[in-house]
Order: structure tokens, then C-alpha cells, then sequence
């Protein structure tokens, strides 16, 4: 049997454990097509990540094309529309990045909301009128016998239906309860966007709290598909929705991101995987402004085609509000290129592949990538007949960077997770455990109930073993009594053996 050696244990000592992020890949500005001048002018006016306007970009413009068409996808016809998540901490411009392209839209629904006012004026006279003529007729029905009676029911007829009230203006909400957004969808736009720069607030609010998530959830995920909205409730019976249209936009902090990432609520319904997220490295430090620069041009130019499409009519059935959009089919060259993608990515969910961990996301890459197709084609021509193969080229390029964001983000969720199990089983060590060294089975049998499963338990072991908190035992050696094959002296955070 061996006889106990000097542990031999790391000269700086154990070290933090630390939740290693691997940086993303660059964001493919050049694929942005007609979107890519007004990012970045507002890139070089911020200097924040190119990403972080280009999100803001994506999603104001599928809000405002979503209604006019559906694209054709591998799986037939999908809405446009797209729903973004950015992840940037505080301080990354992200406001700043928003608001220039969102100005006309802004502008838009202010200039609406005062005609609106005095619409609802002119609305609410007419139908006093309406009113008042109704309860005449029935006031003299009651009285009326015969042919009288009957000719009050030819006044009704002839009175008509009560004057259609005008409709809420307003395109965006920031935090609505899923009942206020089914409402809204009524009674206002058919085309909406749930748009938040501090999208913690929506995360975290009313409609995401433990009674609510799921039935918002699900509400959600049938927008984006395109599907009905149904809602039933005592007070106000049923409703259906048909022709409705959903963008999103959260930018939210990481530490919000994250915690909301990593439950599994929103990952298991298909909410998360529905998202184009992006977490992309931070420019805090480097922003000089020697190297700032304008191009109000190009601003100019994003601002007129937003308002353009703003202006014009909006494909529906006038009485219902439902949406009427048509379908934006795929040129030959484009089907073709999609359809080479999606095998491609179906390859990489098997078994083993480096797309198995993401599966929810990757099986809609080919659909993100013909809507966001779809939204650049309607982009610079709301009547093109078709999406050409270098839009559709451009849009596998920006789902491809969307999958390895998703990808590298999922894996370091994951990262996070083993971390602190091991954090909890260095301070159980530290702060419970007596002996000055630790078995695989002592941390099984008596450890942190999250760690009581011998795979677990090694991984935590190994995390803590690589960050100078645990020193390896030469096999054989002594241990309580017996010769171990495996065991670990524990570190103080001094550096000293305990």
C-alpha cells in the first residue's frame, strides 16, 4: 500500500469558479441586404455591438410587413413575422440603438393616436344619434299595434347597424397581460408588436408570473405560426381571432435572459426556440468618439420606406379586421438553396451532432430563414412576385449566425448549470464536511441533494479538481483506513490543504 505523499496543490492557490461564456461568432452585417445601411449608421453613431441595432432593424420592419404577405417556406405558407430576443447589459446603448429605428414608427402612431382622439369625438356623436333614433322606434313599437308595429320594424331595418367605433392606432405594447393583447388584436391593429428595450418588465410582469406563463405562452407560439387566437372567459364568452399578426422585440439583461433561458417551461413549449437571440460580446470601453460617425442619409432613407409601408393599406376583411395577407412564393433558385440548408441542419440533430443539444431551435432554422427571406424581398419591394436566391442566400446566413448563437448560448447554460452544482459542493465541503479529504461516495451518500447521483457528483468533483479547489490522491494510497483508488485532499481558499 502507498503511504501518504505531500499533496501537492496549485502555487496561486484555488481559484473562482467561473461561468466561461466562449465568445459568438461575428454578426453577418453584409447579409442585412436593403436593411444593412440604416444599421450601420446607427452602429457608427453608437458604437455599440452591430447586432444590437441590427435586431432592431429585423423586427420594426417584419412588424410593418407581416400583414401584406405569408412566405412560402419547406412547409408550406408561414407568417413573416420574426421575434427577436437581445441580450445586452447595462450601458450597451441599447435605447439608443432602438430609437432611430423605431422614429418613424413612433412618429407614426403619434400622428394616428391625435386623429384618432378626434375620430372617437365625431364616433361617439354619431352614435348618440344612432342611439337616441333606436330607443324612439322601440319607444313607439311598444305603443304600436298592427301595421304600426310592423313599420317599426322597417324603421330598424332602415336605421342599420350602430356606427363602427374608430380603431386604437397603436402598432406596439411593451408589457401586455395575454387578455390585453387578445383585446387589443380585437378592437385595434390586426398587426401587432410586443416591442420593450427594457423587456425585463415584460419577463417579469403580470403575464409571465406562475398563473399566467403558460396560457401566454401558448398564445404567443400560435401567432407566430399564424394560428387563430381563442380566448373564453365567464364574463365575456368566447372570441376567435382569426388573421392576426405578432412581432416581438425584448431586450433584456443578461442575468433576466438567462433565468428565463433556463426554464424549462419556455423551452419545452416552443416559446425559446421561436426567438432570434443574440448575446453578442460588449463594446463598453471602447467607444471613442474619434471614431464615431453619422449617416443621416441612410437613416433618412430606412425612416421614408418605413413610413412608406406605414401608409399603405393593410390587406383585410373590413368588417372582422382579418387579415387577408398573400403568399410570397420562392423562386426555384431559392427553394432550392433553402431546401439544402435544411438538410444540412437536420444532419447536425442527430445523435452526436452539434446541433443535438438544440433541437427545438434548429428544426425552425429553414422556417426562420424563409421569413426573414420574406421580410427582406417585401423590404424593398412590397409587390415583389417572389423571394430571389440572394435574399434567401442572405437570410441562411443570418439563421445560420441565429443557430450558432442559440447553440453556443445553450452549451453555456449548460456550463452555468455544472458550475454551480460544483459551487454548492465546494461550499458543503468548506462549511459542512470535517474530513480533510472526500470520496465519490461520501459526496453521494451525504452531499448536496442535487449531487447525490454518482455522474453528478464526478462532474462537480472534476469542475472543483481543475479550479484548485480539490488535489487528487495518488491511487492506493491511505485514505480513513483503507487504500483508495480514488479520492481528494481539500483546499482552503488560502491555498493550504484542510
Amino acid at each position: 500500500m502507498n503511504a501518504p505523499q505531500p499533496i501537492q496543490f496549485k502555487p496561486e492557490g484555488p481559484q473562482p469558479l467561473v461561468r466561461e461564456t466562449p465568445p459568438g461568432a461575428d454578426y453577418p452585417v453584409h447579409a442585412l441586404g436593403p436593411l444593412r445601411a440604416a444599421v450601420e449608421a446607427v452602429q457608427g453613431v453608437t458604437q455599440a455591438p452591430v447586432a444590437i441595432p441590427a435586431q432592431s432593424a429585423m423586427a420594426v420592419a417584419s412588424l410593418v410587413l407581416q400583414g401584406f404577405a405569408d412566405v412560402e417556406t419547406l412547409g408550406g405558407p408561414r407568417a413573416t413575422s420574426l421575434y427577436a430576443l437581445t441580450i445586452a447589459r447595462s450601458g450597451e446603448r441599447k435605447s439608443a440603438c432602438d430609437a432611430p429605428l423605431m422614429a418613424a414608427l413612433r412618429a407614426y402612431e403619434r400622428e394616428q393616436s391625435k386623429t384618432y382622439r378626434e375620430d372617437v369625438r365625431a364616433w361617439e356623436n354619431d352614435y348618440k344619434l344612432w342611439e337616441d333614433a333606436r330607443d324612439k322606434i322601440f319607444s313607439e313599437a311598444k305603443k304600436a299595434k298592427g301595421e304600426k308595429s310592423t313599420a317599426a320594424q322597417a324603421d330598424l331595418e332602415s336605421l342599420g347597424q350602430p356606427p363602427i367605433a374608430p380603431v386604437v392606432p397603436d402598432r406596439t405594447v411593451s408589457e401586455p397581460t395575454f387578455e390585453g393583447l387578445t383585446k387589443l388584436l380585437a378592437h385595434g391593429q390586426p398587426s401587432l408588436g410586443v416591442f420593450s428595450d427594457e423587456g425585463g418588465q415584460f419577463l417579469g410582469g403580470h403575464a409571465m408570473n406562475s398563473e399566467n406563463r403558460q396560457k401566454t405562452l401558448a398564445a404567443f407560439n400560435d401567432l407566430w405560426q399564424g394560428n387563430p387566437i381563442r380566448r373564453t372567459r365567464g364574463g365575456d364568452g368566447h372570441i376567435t381571432l382569426y388573421g392576426r399578426r405578432l412581432a416581438v422585440h425584448l431586450m433584456v439583461q443578461p442575468t433576466v435572459a438567462h433565468g428565463f433561458m433556463a426554464d424549462p417551461l419556455a423551452a419545452d413549449t416552443g416559446f425559446l426556440p421561436r426567438f432570434l437571440i443574440c448575446e453578442p460580446p460588449s463594446a463598453i470601453g471602447t467607444r471613442m468618439q474619434a471614431n464615431a460617425r453619422r449617416d443621416d442619409t441612410a437613416l433618412a432613407s430606412f425612416a421614408g420606406r418605413l413610413r412608406d409601408i406605414l401608409e399603405s393599406p393593410l390587406p383585410m376583411e373590413p368588417e372582422t379586421r382579418e387579415l387577408e395577407p398573400r403568399i410570397l412564393p420562392l423562386a426555384p433558385e431559392a427553394r432550392a438553396l433553402l431546401g439544402g440548408f435544411a438538410d444540412a441542419i437536420e444532419k447536425e440533430q442527430a445523435p452526436g451532432g452539434d446541433l443535438a443539444h438544440i433541437t427545438g431551435t434548429a428544426s425552425k432554422a429553414a422556417e426562420q430563414a424563409a421569413r426573414i427571406a420574406g421580410v427582406l424581398t417585401l423590404w424593398r419591394d412590397l409587390e415583389a412576385p417572389k423571394v430571389e436566391a440572394r435574399d434567401m442566400a442572405d437570410a441562411i446566413n443570418l439563421a445560420q449566425f441565429y443557430l450558432s448563437e442559440a447553440s453556443r448560448l445553450a452549451s453555456a447554460a449548460l456550463v452555468s448549470s455544472e458550475i454551480d452544482k460544483a459551487e454548492k459542493l465546494r461550499r458543503w465541503l468548506l462549511e459542512n464536511w470535517s474530513e480533510p479529504d472526500v470520496l465519490l461516495r461520501d459526496v453521494v451518500r451525504l452531499g448536496p441533494n442535487a449531487l447525490r447521483e454518482s455522474p453528478k457528483a464526478r462532474a462537480a468533483l472534476g469542475i472543483l479538481e481543475k479550479h484548485g479547489w480539490l488535489v487528487p490522491i495518488d491511487p492506493g494510497t491511505i485514505v480513513r483506513g483503507a487504500a483508495r483508488a480514488e479520492a481528494w485532499a481539500i483546499v482552503r481558499g488560502g491555498g493550504d490543504v484542510v
